[in-house]
């Protein structure tokens, strides 16, 4: 698969190449000749970048060469509304071994194994793997899933699912061609087996979760969406992923009915939001959601939506819009005059190639700090420097 190239105006080809570099450093398995040399390009015209970029996320532990003697340090470098998801940091290593998968009964060394202990564990696997599930991935509390180091893939079957539990990183995974499943058996601790329904084939699914952090993952082509949260859940971190080639990417929210949805609070910071990609990113229903330093490279119907009065507050993003003049607008309501009155701001984002953000609500900053969850940098600096979203190809010894 190929990594994406994009089609945009002269005048703002400058202002995507580092956009394109966010793109080449999505681990992507069969990079044919072509991109290659379009990275190496993009990368001599930037030059070399410096080890600290300004995202705190990165700067936390990116410079660091002994990154895999100290992985566990990761769970000290989230920010947002999920910075207390500690993950697995307080527990054993767990290596996956075994790249196969039962559902029912899963061998020690796989994935599913890990995931389901009651105890804490921080996941990492000993090589390159595409894991291919039978079941959905019902995870237990307090778990990290790991990949840094190695080409971890999950695709062409059911996904992960964060259902009812808390304290969750998935960190470097490459997420595809997810697809629905249920209606079967599946182990969801090492005493519990229950029945599953059907499933939706997301790439993440969180459902009454809370304190969860998914950085710098690749999530494209599922057959729902890519990372939705429903059913309360809240204390969430999306941050510095890679998203393309799907309709609808993010829907955070259950239904305009689902009240409980009304303590959700999600902070969607420094993801790139590539080519291909349609709508939803994301979609919110009730709660504040603090949408922050992300560059959003075309829509092809709207990049935020949402209905039944969430807070949207963006600040220092760079929307970047298609040629298509019927989609030049960032925003779409759902829902009719009422949404005037919702709390919805751009605050120093960057608008570009026509885009616009259509605000509404109150304009006092007291009326976002529910929606705010760390300090946005300008959006100029988000196109300035090399930046790098999506899974990482890190090398043991070696700053990643």
């Amino acid at each position: 698969m190929a990594a994406p190239t994009f089609s945009f105006p002269a005048a703002i080809l400058l202002l995507l190449s580092a956009c394109l570099a966010a793109a080449s450093s999505a681990r992507i398995l069969t990079d044919p000749p072509e991109v290659v040399a379009l990275r190496n390009l993009t990368r001599r015209s930037l030059g070399e970048s410096s080890c600290r970029t300004g995202n705190p996320i990165d700067d936390c532990w990116r410079c660091d060469p002994n990154w895999n003697s100290n992985r566990k340090m990761l769970a000290d470098c989230a920010i947002g509304f999920g910075r207390n998801a500690v993950g697995g940091r307080d527990g054993k290593i767990y290596v996956v071994t075994d790249a196969g998968d039962n559902a029912v009964n899963p061998r020690e060394g796989t994935l599913r194994y890990g995931v389901i202990q009651d105890e804490p564990l921080w996941i990492i696997f000993d090589r390159d793997m595409v894991i291919k599930l039978e079941q959905e991935l019902v995870m237990n509390s307090y778990k990290t899933i790991d990949g840094r180091g190695h080409n971890i893939q999950i695709s062409d079957g059911p996904c992960i699912t964060i259902q009812n539990v808390s304290n969750i990183i998935v960190h470097n995974i490459y997420i595809h061609h997810c697809v629905p499943s249920g209606n079967a058996l599946v182990r969801q601790t090492p005493e519990l087996v229950e029945m599953r329904g059907l499933s939706d084939g997301d790439g993440i699914s969180l459902y009454a979760a809370r304190d969860i952090w998914i950085d710098h993952c690749t999530l494209e082509s599922c057959s729902d969406g890519l990372i939705d949260a429903v059913i309360g859940s809240t204390s969430i971190t999306i941050s510095n992923n890679y998203m393309l080639r799907h309709n609808e990417a993010m829907l955070l929210g259950h239904s305009d009915d689902y009240i409980g949805d009304r303590v959700m609070q999600v902070t969607i910071a420094f993801n790139f939001f590539g080519d291909g990609l349609v709508q939803r990113m994301p979609r919110c229903r009730h709660g504040y959601f603090h949408i922050v330093n992300n560059v959003y490279s075309g829509w092809e119907m709207y990049a935020i939506g949402g209905s039944a009065n969430p807070t949207i507050n963006s600040q220092g993003n760079v929307f970047v819009a298609s040629d298509n003049l019927n989609t030049k607008e960032v925003t779409k309501r759902e829902g009719n005059d009422e949404w005037k009155d919702w709390n919805w701001r751009s605050d120093r984002d960057l608008m570009v190639n026509g885009a616009f953000f259509t605000p509404s609500g109150q304009e006092s900053a007291s009326s976002y700090l529910k929606a705010s969850s760390m300090v946005a940098r300008p959006a100029s600096l988000l196109t300035a420097k090399d930046p790098s979203a999506g899974a990482l190809n890190c090398e043991i010894g070696q700053q990643c």
